[in-house]
């Protein structure tokens, strides 16, 4: 039985994905946005009424300076808790436009150009480096 070379294993590895796998990373990509969307949502109604609440103040009494501080800090980690979840839908939406623009070539990693599993793109669809790639780029940064 003849066996293949490494180089014909590596052709074969390039090959891209099927439409069926594409299709799944687009249902995937499509959830998290929606799941994103509606959690910014849920952001912006808590902004909208704790400065309601903060302006709405009916009483005589002042608020206590220990109380300020509780919902200023509360406010500032609602804040960044959106902030995040808005860099997460820019990736999402940017891994969305390669999918859209260039199904062909979804799924390859920007640096390499090696096929990046589908197991990896399952679980994180917004993925542009392979596993490789990613922990020499992490590396990088932590020195």
């Amino acid at each position: 039985m003849p066996t293949k070379s490494p180089r014909a294993k590596s052709k074969s590895k390039t090959k891209g994905m099927g439409k069926k796998q594409l299709a799944h990373l687009e249902k995937r990509l499509l959830e998290e946005r929606g799941r994103v969307m509606k959690e910014l949502g849920h952001y912006d109604e808590s902004f909208n009424s704790s400065l309601q609440a903060s302006d709405g103040d009916l009483s005589s009494y002042s608020f206590h300076m220990a109380d300020q501080g509780t919902d200023a800090m509360e406010r500032e980690k609602a804040f960044l808790f959106a902030s995040q979840e808005g860099r997460y839908l820019w990736h999402v939406n940017q891994a969305l436009r390669r999918l859209y623009r260039n199904p062909e070539t979804f799924g390859k990693c920007e640096h390499c150009g090696e096929d990046i599993s589908f197991e990896r793109l399952d679980a994180l669809p917004h993925a542009r480096l392979c596993i490789k790639c990613k922990a020499k780029e992490e590396d990088g940064k932590r020195r």
